[in-house]
Protein backbone atom coordinates (compact mmCIF):
# COMPACT_ATOMS: atom_id res chain seq x y z
CA UNK A 1 0.00 0.00 0.00
CA UNK A 2 1.18 3.51 -0.70
CA UNK A 3 1.95 5.81 2.21
CA UNK A 4 -0.11 8.80 0.96
CA UNK A 5 -1.29 10.90 3.91
CA UNK A 6 -4.97 12.00 3.95
CA UNK A 7 -5.76 15.64 3.32
CA UNK A 8 -6.87 17.17 6.61
CA UNK A 9 -6.72 20.87 5.73
CA UNK A 10 -10.11 22.17 4.50
CA UNK A 11 -10.17 23.78 1.11
CA UNK A 12 -10.50 27.58 1.14
CA UNK A 13 -13.95 28.99 0.47
CA UNK A 14 -12.58 31.99 -1.39
CA UNK A 15 -9.92 34.64 -1.38
CA UNK A 16 -9.59 36.67 1.77
CA UNK A 17 -9.26 40.37 2.49
CA UNK A 18 -8.42 42.74 -0.35
CA UNK A 19 -7.78 39.80 -2.68
CA UNK A 20 -11.40 38.66 -2.52
CA UNK A 21 -13.75 39.03 -5.45
CA UNK A 22 -16.18 41.00 -3.31
CA UNK A 23 -13.53 43.62 -2.54
CA UNK A 24 -12.72 44.24 -6.20
CA UNK A 25 -16.43 44.12 -7.02
CA UNK A 26 -17.28 46.93 -4.61
CA UNK A 27 -14.32 48.99 -5.85
CA UNK A 28 -15.59 48.62 -9.44
CA UNK A 29 -19.09 49.55 -8.26
CA UNK A 30 -17.84 52.66 -6.48
CA UNK A 31 -15.88 53.84 -9.53
CA UNK A 32 -18.95 53.36 -11.72
CA UNK A 33 -21.36 55.06 -9.33
CA UNK A 34 -18.95 57.91 -8.59
CA UNK A 35 -18.78 58.58 -12.34
CA UNK A 36 -22.58 58.71 -12.55
CA UNK A 37 -22.77 61.18 -9.66
CA UNK A 38 -20.01 63.20 -11.33
CA UNK A 39 -22.03 63.40 -14.55
CA UNK A 40 -25.15 64.48 -12.66
CA UNK A 41 -23.35 67.22 -10.73
CA UNK A 42 -21.58 68.43 -13.87
CA UNK A 43 -24.98 68.64 -15.58
CA UNK A 44 -26.34 70.60 -12.61
CA UNK A 45 -23.57 73.21 -12.70
CA UNK A 46 -23.56 73.41 -16.50
CA UNK A 47 -27.30 74.07 -16.74
CA UNK A 48 -27.17 76.48 -13.78
CA UNK A 49 -24.53 78.49 -15.65
CA UNK A 50 -26.57 78.47 -18.87
CA UNK A 51 -29.90 79.59 -17.42
CA UNK A 52 -30.67 83.28 -17.34
CA UNK A 53 -32.96 83.14 -14.31
CA UNK A 54 -32.20 83.15 -10.59
CA UNK A 55 -30.77 79.85 -9.39
CA UNK A 56 -32.55 78.22 -7.64
CA UNK A 57 -35.71 79.90 -9.01
CA UNK A 58 -37.52 79.53 -5.66
CA UNK A 59 -34.79 81.30 -3.68
CA UNK A 60 -31.86 80.15 -1.62
CA UNK A 61 -32.36 76.72 0.00
CA UNK A 62 -32.66 76.36 3.75
CA UNK A 63 -29.60 74.87 5.41
CA UNK A 64 -30.81 73.86 8.87
CA UNK A 65 -32.60 70.56 8.10
CA UNK A 66 -30.18 69.42 5.37
CA UNK A 67 -27.28 70.35 7.64
CA UNK A 68 -28.68 68.27 10.49
CA UNK A 69 -29.32 65.42 8.06
CA UNK A 70 -25.71 65.61 6.89
CA UNK A 71 -24.48 65.26 10.46
CA UNK A 72 -26.82 62.28 10.97
CA UNK A 73 -25.47 60.50 7.90
CA UNK A 74 -21.85 61.14 8.91
CA UNK A 75 -22.63 59.86 12.41
CA UNK A 76 -24.04 56.70 10.83
CA UNK A 77 -20.77 56.18 8.99
CA UNK A 78 -18.82 56.68 12.22
CA UNK A 79 -21.06 54.19 14.07
CA UNK A 80 -20.50 51.53 11.43
CA UNK A 81 -16.74 52.16 11.52
CA UNK A 82 -16.80 51.69 15.31
CA UNK A 83 -18.71 48.42 14.92
CA UNK A 84 -16.25 47.12 12.34
CA UNK A 85 -13.35 48.11 14.61
CA UNK A 86 -14.86 46.17 17.49
CA UNK A 87 -15.10 43.03 15.36
CA UNK A 88 -11.42 43.36 14.42
CA UNK A 89 -10.66 43.55 18.14
CA UNK A 90 -12.76 40.48 18.88
CA UNK A 91 -15.75 42.30 20.36
CA UNK A 92 -18.46 40.77 18.19
CA UNK A 93 -21.31 41.46 20.64
CA UNK A 94 -20.41 45.13 21.11
CA UNK A 95 -20.05 45.56 17.34
CA UNK A 96 -23.75 44.80 17.01
CA UNK A 97 -24.59 48.05 18.82
CA UNK A 98 -22.50 49.99 16.32
CA UNK A 99 -24.29 48.38 13.38
CA UNK A 100 -27.73 48.99 14.92
CA UNK A 101 -26.83 52.65 15.51
CA UNK A 102 -25.61 52.98 11.91
CA UNK A 103 -28.88 51.54 10.57
CA UNK A 104 -31.02 53.72 12.86
CA UNK A 105 -29.16 56.89 11.84
CA UNK A 106 -29.30 55.94 8.16
CA UNK A 107 -33.05 55.32 8.45
CA UNK A 108 -33.45 58.73 10.11
CA UNK A 109 -31.64 60.31 7.16
CA UNK A 110 -34.10 58.67 4.75
CA UNK A 111 -37.12 59.81 6.79
CA UNK A 112 -35.87 63.42 7.01
CA UNK A 113 -35.04 63.47 3.30
CA UNK A 114 -38.56 62.29 2.43
CA UNK A 115 -40.02 64.92 4.77
CA UNK A 116 -37.94 67.60 3.08
CA UNK A 117 -39.20 66.46 -0.32
CA UNK A 118 -42.78 66.70 0.94
CA UNK A 119 -42.27 70.28 2.12
CA UNK A 120 -40.75 71.51 -1.14
CA UNK A 121 -42.79 74.09 -3.05
CA UNK A 122 -41.68 72.61 -6.37
CA UNK A 123 -41.70 69.14 -7.91
CA UNK A 124 -39.68 67.18 -10.42
CA UNK A 125 -41.96 68.52 -13.16
CA UNK A 126 -41.96 72.19 -12.09
CA UNK A 127 -38.88 73.44 -13.90
CA UNK A 128 -35.26 72.62 -14.73
CA UNK A 129 -34.05 73.12 -11.18
CA UNK A 130 -36.79 70.89 -9.73
CA UNK A 131 -35.94 68.15 -12.21
CA UNK A 132 -32.25 68.27 -11.33
CA UNK A 133 -32.87 68.52 -7.58
CA UNK A 134 -35.15 65.51 -7.34
CA UNK A 135 -33.10 63.45 -9.80
CA UNK A 136 -29.82 63.97 -7.92
CA UNK A 137 -31.21 63.64 -4.39
CA UNK A 138 -33.42 60.71 -5.49
CA UNK A 139 -30.45 58.91 -7.05
CA UNK A 140 -28.52 59.34 -3.81
CA UNK A 141 -31.48 58.27 -1.70
CA UNK A 142 -31.70 55.02 -3.71
CA UNK A 143 -28.07 54.34 -2.81
CA UNK A 144 -28.78 54.99 0.88
CA UNK A 145 -31.73 52.57 0.86
CA UNK A 146 -29.63 49.89 -0.86
CA UNK A 147 -26.87 50.50 1.68
CA UNK A 148 -29.33 50.08 4.55
CA UNK A 149 -30.34 46.71 3.06
CA UNK A 150 -26.67 45.69 3.03
CA UNK A 151 -26.20 46.83 6.63
CA UNK A 152 -29.29 44.90 7.76
CA UNK A 153 -27.92 41.75 6.12
CA UNK A 154 -24.52 42.23 7.75
CA UNK A 155 -26.19 42.83 11.12
CA UNK A 156 -28.19 39.61 10.80
CA UNK A 157 -25.09 37.60 9.86
CA UNK A 158 -23.16 39.15 12.75
CA UNK A 159 -25.92 38.19 15.21
CA UNK A 160 -25.86 34.65 13.77
CA UNK A 161 -22.14 34.41 14.54
CA UNK A 162 -20.84 34.40 10.98
CA UNK A 163 -18.08 36.93 11.71
CA UNK A 164 -15.20 37.19 14.15
CA UNK A 165 -11.82 38.91 14.43
CA UNK A 166 -10.43 36.69 11.63
CA UNK A 167 -13.44 36.43 9.33
CA UNK A 168 -14.93 39.85 8.65
CA UNK A 169 -14.11 40.80 5.04
CA UNK A 170 -17.83 41.09 4.21
CA UNK A 171 -18.15 43.71 6.97
CA UNK A 172 -15.24 45.66 5.51
CA UNK A 173 -16.71 45.51 1.99
CA UNK A 174 -20.15 46.63 3.18
CA UNK A 175 -18.54 49.42 5.17
CA UNK A 176 -16.65 50.71 2.14
CA UNK A 177 -19.92 51.03 0.24
CA UNK A 178 -21.64 52.78 3.17
CA UNK A 179 -18.79 55.27 3.61
CA UNK A 180 -18.89 55.93 -0.14
CA UNK A 181 -22.61 56.78 0.05
CA UNK A 182 -21.89 59.21 2.89
CA UNK A 183 -18.98 60.90 1.10
CA UNK A 184 -21.06 61.32 -2.07
CA UNK A 185 -23.69 63.12 0.01
CA UNK A 186 -21.10 65.76 0.96
CA UNK A 187 -20.67 66.57 -2.73
CA UNK A 188 -24.45 66.57 -3.30
CA UNK A 189 -25.00 68.80 -0.24
CA UNK A 190 -22.26 71.20 -1.35
CA UNK A 191 -23.67 71.43 -4.88
CA UNK A 192 -27.39 71.75 -4.13
CA UNK A 193 -27.36 73.62 -0.82
CA UNK A 194 -24.08 75.53 -0.43
CA UNK A 195 -23.11 76.53 -3.97
CA UNK A 196 -26.20 78.79 -4.51
CA UNK A 197 -25.01 80.96 -1.61
CA UNK A 198 -21.54 81.22 -3.14
CA UNK A 199 -22.94 82.04 -6.59
CA UNK A 200 -25.04 84.88 -5.20
CA UNK A 201 -22.44 85.98 -2.67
Amino acid sequence: MSGTAPVVTPLPVGSAGKLSGGWWGVIALIVTEASLFGYLLFTYFYLAAQTGQDWPPTGLPGLLIPGINTIILLASSAAFWAGERRIRQGGVRSSIFGFIAAIALGSAFVAIQLLEWKNKTFSINSDLYGSLYFTITGFHLCHVIIGLGVLLLLLAWTMMGYFDHKRHVAITIGGVYWHFVDVVWLFVFSALYLSPYLQRG
